[in-house]
């Protein structure tokens, strides 16, 4: 029997063989593929994200609670600017910007 070169013989080598189909198998076929874990990872920064933004909202909402029991002249801005609330000797003019 003849002798192949060295690369060659690698690639008839069993284990060889054995190892790319496990590797082929491990990426590409498994209920846990690559593809699966990397778009785990993109929804796990996407809700970090989203997390985020709402720990900030929450904050805001809790100073923005803080002045309203706090500052009578935070309720009467808060209930003009909100409500559209007027005093009863005034004029309400409502202007939508784009």
């Amino acid at each position: 029997m003849k002798r192949m070169p060295g690369f060659l013989s690698i690639l008839k080598s069993k284990y060889f063989i054995a190892g790319a189909c496990f590797l082929t198998w491990m990426l590409f076929f498994d209920p846990k593929d690559w593809s699966l874990i990397s778009a785990r990872k993109d929804k796990l920064q996407e809700l970090l994200q989203s997390e985020r933004q709402l720990n900030k909202k929450i904050a805001e909402t809790r100073t923005e609670l803080n002045l309203l029991k706090t500052n009578a002249e935070t309720i009467e801005k808060y209930a003009r600017e909100k409500y559209l609330m007027k005093k009863d000797n005034e004029d309400l003019f409502i202007v939508n910007t784009p």
